[in-house]
């Protein structure tokens, strides 16, 4: 009877992988509400020629480098103080850095951005889900080394997430400069492999972890 109690438990898990014996966890996070700036605030507008965002992304054989633009944004301020803002990216302005034209940059490229026929979910399927947005819910801290916190929509999955930076006021324009930080991908579905999502990859996995750096130029409105 007992053989059979055991046989039978691993028949059900078997036939059941997907459900409780072999259950993946959910990631879950939360959201905040976008911060609200005082009527006294200037605006600064993000000038997306000179704005970028770094971005790095690792793997067992090595490290890939490249940027991101931005198309537009706005960046709230009081007394020098950032109270409030937002800034959209560009994500069919995905480059690679770390590779030179012909030795795979253009293919690595095209797969970030989800322009090769087939693999367009792969990463960020930019022709569904060109644009992503980043919006503040709080600044803490000092005015001039602030921890920023907001809310990163990629794919219509919108996650928390928080940096600290440096922001100074070169003649009437804003620069802020983020500390490198880290988003788990997987929160925005970008699941290309990750071994918290296939178990079968052995070493041929993508870190979920992407390395992100914010270079934000802005100008008095």
């Amino acid at each position: 009877m007992k053989k059979s109690t055991i046989l039978l438990a691993v028949t059900f898990c078997t036939a059941f992988t997907f459900t409780s014996c072999n259950e993946t966890k959910e990631k879950k996070t939360e959201t905040e509400a976008v911060a609200e700036a005082e009527e006294t605030a200037e605006a600064y507008m993000v000038n997306a020629e000179k704005s970028v965002i770094n971005w790095s992304g690792s793997k067992p054989t090595g490290t890939h480098t490249g940027t991101i633009s931005l198309n537009s944004g706005e960046v709230l301020v009081n007394d020098r103080t950032i109270e409030a803002g937002s800034f959209s990216i560009d994500m069919k302005s995905i480059t690679v850095t770390d590779l030179d034209a012909g030795d795979g940059k253009e293919n690595l490229e095209a797969h970030l951005m989800g322009t090769v026929e087939g693999k367009e979910g792969d990463f960020f399927n930019a022709n569904k889900f060109p644009t992503a947005t980043f919006e503040i819910t709080s600044i803490e801290g000092n005015q001039y080394k602030p921890t920023v916190k907001g809310n990163l929509t990629i794919k219509d999955k919108t996650n928390p997430v928080s940096f600290n930076a440096t922001v100074s006021y070169p003649g009437e324009t804003l620069f802020l400069k983020s500390e490198k930080f880290t988003i788990d991908r997987t929160l925005w579905d970008v699941n290309y492999g990750s071994k918290s999502i296939f178990d079968n990859l052995g070493d041929k996995f993508i870190s979920d972890d992407m390395e992100l750096q914010v270079e934000l130029h802005a100008s008095k409105e």
